[in-house]
């Protein structure tokens, strides 16, 4: 009983530490810093900078990429993948991932109200901000999906969809780690994103996708918007958008690791082998329509 509780100990201690280095700093500063760091084009810093990066993220690999040699680490972070490395399901009913990433919380919306981590839950609401999309998502079906810093950080059309509308909302950069969602209640309507509404090509049926940046990565960059959607914005802002993308098309990307969550309606069930912390990939099914 001793060294049980004092593993347990041992792990709340970390937990701790992780959630104070990476929450309780200058958050904006440090993203900003990071940013700009990032960008400097050496080679041999980015080298050194990689090999740094493996000690706290022994996954990383490289492999897959197009290309072999980086000139910054912003490169690394967006690096495209070789074709043929992701591919898509071919089920013309599928909804698929838009990323690599890690499964979190999934499953049905109880009316109007997600669940961010076990006993915290928040509203299409809180984290939306417009009734018309509450309403078109009251009792569908989402799924969270968390990139981590080492996965590949571009991310796709889940379906054959036109992008109606984008709305940026400018926010803080909490870490989206699991430990900061257990903390931080509504967390993911703190964060700064963007709330793309999708119009996919079956009738009756709605998408919402909402890629959330974090620290460290507070910007996104959409393939179909001139600027990138970053903390020099301030506020809510909304942009028209008219832009039909096949599944699997390429969206945009993030400056590094995040989390992107789904919103579905009309007609969707989430794929029976779907768990909590199971690895998906860009391309692979998610939900079907049925």
């Amino acid at each position: 009983m001793t060294a049980v509780m004092g593993m347990l100990h041992r792990v709340v201690l970390q937990e701790d530490l992780n959630f104070l280095l990476t929450n309780r700093i200058p958050r904006r500063l440090a993203t900003q810093l990071m940013a700009r760091f990032s960008k400097l084009e050496s080679r041999r810093l980015t080298k050194l900078s990689v090999a740094l990066w493996r000690l706290f993220a022994p996954d990383l690999a490289l492999d897959e990429a197009k290309q072999r040699e980086f000139k910054s680490l912003h490169d690394v972070f967006i690096r495209e993948l070789r074709d043929g490395a992701r591919p898509i399901d071919p089920d013309p009913a599928a909804l698929v991932s838009p990323c690599d990433a890690m499964v979190g919380a999934f499953g049905r919306v109880e009316d109007a109200q997600v669940v961010q981590a076990k006993g915290f839950p928040y509203t299409l609401m809180d984290l939306l901000g417009d009734p018309a999309l509450v309403e078109r998502h009251r009792n569908g079906h989402y799924i969270t999906l968390r990139l981590r810093s080492s996965m590949y950080h571009r991310f796709h059309a889940p379906v054959d969809c036109t992008v109606r509308r984008v709305v940026y909302v400018s926010g803080d950069t909490w870490n989206v780690n699991p430990i900061a969602l257990k903390r931080v209640a509504k967390l993911f309507c703190k964060n700064t994103r963007a709330i793309l509404d999708l119009e996919p090509r079956w009738p009756g049926t709605a998408v919402t996708m909402v890629p959330i940046a974090a620290i460290l990565v507070a910007g996104i960059q959409l393939r179909f918007v001139a600027v990138p959607l970053d903390l020099s914005h301030q506020g809510r802002s909304e942009l028209a958008c008219n832009v039909a993308l096949a599944k699997g098309a390429e969206m945009g990307h993030f400056q590094s690791g995040s989390t992107i969550i789904l919103f579905t309606s009309g007609g969707f069930e989430l794929c029976p082998t779907l768990h909590t912390g199971a690895t998906v990939r860009a391309g692979q099914r998610l939900m079907r329509r049925t």
